[in-house]
């Protein structure tokens, strides 16, 4: 199992992952921390908790967006982007069941 650190919001996190998965692991930590960045300059700095609050809720909000598109037939490509929703949400999962074994 490799082992990544990812630096988000000025803090460093280790996180444990498949081998051969880390580049991927680092392109997520390089979207949480996008959307922080969009959030500090709307709101300014905020604590650490907080600034991860509000980018995991805008990360879902675009989830959400995503699925609604997805129903109502607008989004064109919907398996593609079902199967890409699908991997996204594994994902999550697996980064999670990570940090609570860290």
């Amino acid at each position: 199992m490799a082992q990544v650190t990812l630096r988000i919001n000025g803090y460093a996190y280790t996180l444990g992952c498949r081998d051969g998965e880390e580049a991927h692991l680092n392109a997520m930590a390089r979207e949480v921390e996008k959307r922080i960045e969009s959030v500090r300059s709307m709101a300014g700095q905020s604590g650490e908790s907080r600034m991860l609050l509000m980018a995991a809720l805008t990360m879902a909000d675009e989830l959400y967006e995503m699925e609604q598109r997805l129903q109502s037939g607008r989004g064109g490509g919907e398996a593609r982007m079902a199967r890409r929703l699908s991997r996204m949400a594994s994902r999550a999962e697996e980064i999670a069941a990570g940090l609570e074994a860290s």
